[in-house]
């Protein structure tokens, strides 16, 4: 027994960043091989996005480690604390989100983490479930469990605190809320980024408080986006959805700096450590292009998440439009019909690209256009207020940015 638990330590250990405790683990390995019962694994998301990224990747392949180590994978899905908004790493309140948004967003979640864990071992749970029936007088009794000098040894709300900043009420409320997640379901171990310490630390006073083994805390590291700089992030405009094209997901890859490069190679696939050695003494002594690496890097992700096959087509559409500068093969056509208001003919350019499905704000749309990211016919487009009839648009190529195309007919 000792020899198993020994290896499943070490394949929990590996990539991770923090543990607390080993110690406690190993006995809580020891009873689950000598009852035979698996230890419920937890892993909270809040749907405030549409799209799983390769950031989230992270965290949710250890859960799939886990999961084939023969424990069971518990997904919960924020459904009532996205309703609060996660504080972590902000220095201001989250906007608050409309139910309908969540819910949308929640569906594309559940389709989506399937891409990597293994559906027939994941439970997946809404905490709506224990958090909506909570009365007010439930809540006061599970806030009385902690203090606000408790409360404030939170990172992100210290800097607010000193700053002078807002914190709302609200915003307390939310590590506590997700405390209550892990009481509710009696979680083993909980898995987060680096960032949710704090909560996870919460979790483990609060089942302490109601008499339960406290959960183990297992966190990852951080995912920097494709800037190369702040953590990968939808709201920022950095990330690799998992649900993207293959082209946009290598041309994303293609685009992050030589600095990350080892980090994603560690991060984002199951390279052997050793080879990702040879390949960093290989870049720093000069006898390794960081291009071919970052285009074997790109091809390893778009193969984990489609084929061998569309990982290889979407590396010809590259070389097409970056190294031979032609048009992609295939271009989403849109027709102006639907999309024109036919009483004056013509479109604004901020609501074309909203229609075209190049932006999902006019306030992005807007961004877009005034950074000389959008493209006619290979024409930049420098006006923001420019307004286009159907004669100027007709067979016309929009392009935003060096990827993403649409064909007017």
């Amino acid at each position: 027994m000792e020899a198993e638990i020994k290896g499943q330590l070490e394949v929990i250990k590996s990539r991770a960043v923090e543990l607390i405790s080993e110690e406690e683990l190993a006995k809580k390995l020891a009873g689950s091989l000598r009852y035979n019962r698996p230890l419920k694994i937890k892993l909270g998301v809040d749907p405030t996005a549409p799209d799983i990224h390769l950031g989230h990747c992270v965290v949710l392949e250890k859960l799939r480690e886990f999961q084939d180590l023969g424990h069971v994978a518990i997904l919960i899905i924020g459904d009532y604390t996205a309703r609060i908004g996660d504080p972590s790493g902000r220095s201001e309140a989250r906007p608050l989100l409309k139910p309908e948004e969540i819910e949308r967003n929640a569906r594309t979640y559940v389709e989506q983490v399937f891409k990597i864990l293994d559906e027939d071992k994941t439970r997946i749970l809404f905490n709506s479930q224990w958090l909506e029936p909570l009365k007010l007088e439930d809540i006061i009794l599970l806030s009385s469990k902690f203090t606000l000098a408790r409360l404030l040894e939170r990172d992100d709300f210290q800097k607010r605190f000193r700053s002078g900043l807002p914190i709302s009420l609200l915003e307390f409320l939310y590590p506590i809320m997700q405390a209550y997640d892990s009481v509710a379901i009696g979680a083993d171990v909980e898995l987060g980024g680096t960032e949710q310490k704090f909560n996870l630390l919460v979790g483990r006073d609060l089942q302490r408080e109601y008499g339960q083994e406290p959960q183990i805390i297992l966190t990852m590291p951080l995912l920097v986006g494709t800037d190369g700089v702040n953590k990968m992030s939808k709201s920022l405009g950095n990330y690799i959805g998992v649900s993207e094209e293959p082209q946009e997901i290598f041309g994303k890859v293609m685009s992050i700096p030589d600095s990350v490069i080892i980090d994603y190679l560690e991060l984002t696939t199951d390279l052997d450590p050793q080879e990702i050695l040879r390949l960093k003494k290989g870049m720093d002594e000069g006898s390794l292009n960081p291009g071919d690496v970052k285009r074997m890097l790109s091809r390893k992700i778009v193969q984990r998440f489609y084929s061998e096959e569309k990982a290889r087509e979407a590396e010809r559409e590259f070389n097409q439009i970056f190294r031979d500068h032609e048009l992609p093969s295939h271009i989403p056509e849109l027709f102006l019909s639907s999309v024109i208001d036919l009483s004056d003919g013509k479109i604004w350019i901020v609501q074309l690209l909203r229609k075209a499905g190049l932006a999902n704000t006019n306030s992005e749309a807007r961004r877009l256009v005034e950074q000389g990211g959008v493209k006619i016919n290979g024409e930049t487009v420098a006006d923001v207020e420019l307004e286009l009839n159907q004669d100027q648009l007709k067979r016309s190529i929009l392009q935003v940015g060096k990827r993403r195309f649409v064909r007017l007919i």
